[in-house]
């Protein structure tokens, strides 16, 4: 059986790229690391690492056992906490990653009434786009994932993932105040702003934003008609309000966003039939450990309109 102090060892070496960087985030001596890693390659019986130069890097076997020491490290750890919720043996503690804009608007509300709610229990959060939040969820890292999909681009979480619906959120353009838009196209200040929609604007430059936000852009525009000349990218919504309100170019962004951080020196119009699906992701089947369920129940009142 696999020693899991060694699978530990592994992950580390893996995820600081380095055995002294592993051997100082794990707080052990260098030699006891690079032992470690030599006895879990003789219960193995496979190479898992190999000299470059003055450092190391994994092999294809390595790079294998390494994920999967993650998804195990993770796992032990959620099963540690629920463990010690349903036998009393401590308080225990819920961990949730989320976006941004989550994090920004309902999130601290629900988190709140949690706390009022559960003082014994230690909430932990931490920032991740849904892409990582869905893997840190799967691998044990955190309980709960506050994590967004765009109208008609649903992907399958599988792996166990279940998704708890939190809101419905419409996407809206955002131009300039005054309308006009800076760089190699000038929308006239007079523009019918309400009526024009994407069209209008489809020789401005435009703003894009994370990768999945972006891909959502594009493929509005292509139903639309073009392809938008994005002349900036940025995740950071405040940047992109920023960019919009210096007459840069135009964007579209959630409501969230929007609530979140809204620029006096931007217009948004609300895009017919755009929208996004928020929604809280757990893993496994029900029933949920109890802290995880009232978690969830918070956050799904907060995000109430």
């Amino acid at each position: 059986m696999l020693d899991v102090t060694r699978l530990r060892v592994l992950a580390a070496v893996a995820r600081h790229g380095s055995v002294t960087a592993a051997a100082e985030a794990l707080r052990y001596a260098q030699p006891s690391v690079s032992h470690h890693l030599a006895r879990l390659e003789a219960e193995t019986g496979a190479r898992l690492v190999q000299r470059v130069g003055r450092g190391v890097r994994l092999t294809a076997a390595g790079r294998l056992l390494a994920e999967r020491a993650e998804e195990i490290l993770g796992r032990l750890s959620a099963a540690e906490s629920e463990l010690a919720e349903v036998t009393g043996v401590r308080a225990g503690r819920v961990r949730l990653a989320a976006f941004p804009s989550a994090l920004g608007t309902f999130v601290p509300r629900g988190a709140k009434a949690f706390a009022a709610a559960h003082p014994g229990v230690r909430l932990e959060f931490v920032e991740a786009e849904p892409p990582d939040a869905l893997r840190m969820l799967r691998a044990g890292e955190v309980d709960v994932a506050v994590a967004f999909e765009y109208a008609g681009a649903a992907v399958p979480a599988g792996d166990g993932v279940r998704r708890l619906p939190l809101l419905t959120e419409p996407i809206f353009l955002v131009t300039a105040a005054d309308a006009v838009v800076a760089a190699d196209a000038v929308v006239a200040a007079d523009a019918p702003a309400a009526s024009s929609g994407l069209t209008g604007y489809a020789d401005a430059a435009w703003i894009g934003g994370c990768e999945r936000c972006r891909a959502h852009l594009l493929s509005a525009c292509a139903e639309a008609g073009f392809a938008p000349n994005i002349a900036f990218t940025t995740d950071d919504f405040v940047a992109v309000q920023a960019l919009v309100a210096a007459g840069l170019g135009v964007t579209t962004l959630p409501e969230l966003a929007l609530t979140a951080h809204r620029h006096p020196a931007v217009r948004a119009e609300a895009l017919p039939g755009m929208s996004r699906e928020v929604f809280a992701a757990v893993y496994g089947e029900p029933p949920d450990p109890p802290a995880t369920t009232a978690l969830v129940r918070q956050l799904t009142a907060a995000a109430r309109p």
